[in-house]
């Protein structure tokens, strides 16, 4: 289970690495200029929707043969692309193909992504205690915010300790090559795992699914339809409340790559620090209370919080990426546990894939660039704290009708 949360870890960093050298790359392989960050957001988005095809591929492999063969598999894939991402010419070197297989190789890191954080989670409740799943499912949520801050520090030295021109010409290489070492340790790591209990009383019980896919359609649908509005608001919060910000004030808020870079190192320690809270707080007061009341938060602060951030003051961009961290921390913890509770042992991943990473896929992958292209066409700062308050609003009598899973079995069968 300690490998499993490690590795949560290095797969956000591996991934999140995008989205804060943004600007960055968008310069590196678009050759700067007007439409570059968008354009550059835009590949994320595309990238994105390969997410829903990895889960559901590695989801199948882990209901069908088991969750340490399909987390193996998806990590030997992520080292690979990365790696090959560190090792890629520029627009400079040959022009907008630069750019294409970038992008190449951000289908490749989504498609392999699916698989993994839908295996860790279910990997992680699957040998909890019954009462502290949502403590141990959440260290999956704050393992993945220590690698985003992970990412986000790497990102913040070494914009700041290189010149622009160095920066531009090989320094943007270090933190994928940096992202390869340890997603390959990652997996020498996980060669030493033990399965999952839940699938080993299947195997022994003959109730692993063949085709999980149809198990799945067949017999988790309510299951699907939660997980994706859990997922939803999760998604929306994290990627534009978290990740998107140091892009936001770069291009809105009127402040430099590094100073963005560092605030949004800041958030992300509040993020490390709320995880384990709300996962733990879920355990005793249970999944649904804990939900709605942060999806009321999400409904309420974000256009004040993204207004604040755009006056130009570090200050204020501070308290409003704190707050919005918080909120988004907070629903990735009891998301977590809360998603995977609502499918049984079988077909448990695919049901993950289906609902869950499907959701990611749409509020997750496409909300950066979505939020970028509203606040400028529009010019209102607070657009992106409209987008998640306009999904909090939608998933709240969602959560109000959903059963309580935190003190009953590992998941309802329906």
């Amino acid at each position: 289970m300690a490998i499993a949360a490690f590795s949560t870890v290095v797969e956000w960093y591996d991934f999140t690495l995008y989205l804060y050298l943004a600007t960055v790359l968008s310069r590196v392989f678009h050759g700067g200029g007007e439409g570059s960050l968008a354009a550059t957001l835009a590949g994320f988005a595309v990238a994105y929707l390969l997410r829903p095809l990895g889960a559901i591929v590695f989801g199948h492999i882990g209901d069908r043969f088991g969750r340490r063969r399909s987390m193996l598999l998806s990590v030997a894939l992520m080292t690979a692309a990365m790696l090959a991402t560190a090792l890629l010419p520029t627009h400079h070197d040959i022009g907008p193909a630069a750019a294409w297989l970038l992008l190449a190789l951000r289908c490749v890191m989504s498609f392999s992504v699916g698989g993994e954080y839908v295996g860790v989670v279910a990997y992680l409740l699957e040998g909890a205690p019954p009462n502290r799943r949502g403590l141990i499912a959440s260290t999956a949520s704050a393992a993945s915010e220590i690698g985003a801050l992970l990412a986000v520090g790497v990102s913040a030295l070494t914009v700041h300790l290189l010149p622009a021109p160095a920066l531009d010409a090989w320094g943007w290489r270090i933190p994928f090559v940096i992202g390869a070492a340890l997603a390959g340790t990652v997996w020498i790591a996980r060669s030493a795992m033990q399965e999952s209990p839940d699938f080993e009383r299947q195997r022994a019980a003959g109730t692993a699914p063949d085709r999980p896919l149809a198990y799945a359609l067949t017999h988790q649908r309510a299951g699907i339809l939660r997980g994706f509005a859990i997922s939803a608001l999760g998604s929306i919060t994290y990627y534009v409340g978290i990740t998107h910000v140091p892009s936001f004030l770069a291009s809105t808020g009127g402040l430099g790559e590094g100073v963005s870079l560092w605030l949004a190192t800041i958030a992300a320690v509040a993020v490390i620090l709320v995880t384990p809270l709300a996962g733990a707080l879920s355990d005793r007061l249970g999944r649904k209370p804990v939900l709605v009341a942060l999806c009321v938060a999400g409904a309420i602060l974000p256009v004040a919080m993204f207004s604040m951030m755009a006056g130009g003051s570090q200050t204020h961009a501070l308290i409003g990426a704190v707050a919005l961290a918080c909120v988004a921390g907070g629903v990735s913890a009891v998301g977590a546990v809360a998603t995977a509770e609502q499918f049984s042992g079988e077909g448990r991943l695919t049901g993950l894939a289906l609902g869950a990473t499907t959701a990611t896929a749409l509020f997750g992958g496409l909300a950066p660039w979505l939020a970028q292209i509203l606040t400028d066409r529009s010019g209102w700062a607070a657009a992106p704290g409209a987008m998640i308050a306009g999904v909090a609003v939608f998933v709240l009598p969602v959560l109000f009708t959903m059963p309580e899973t935190a003190h009953g079995s590992r998941g309802p069968s329906r």
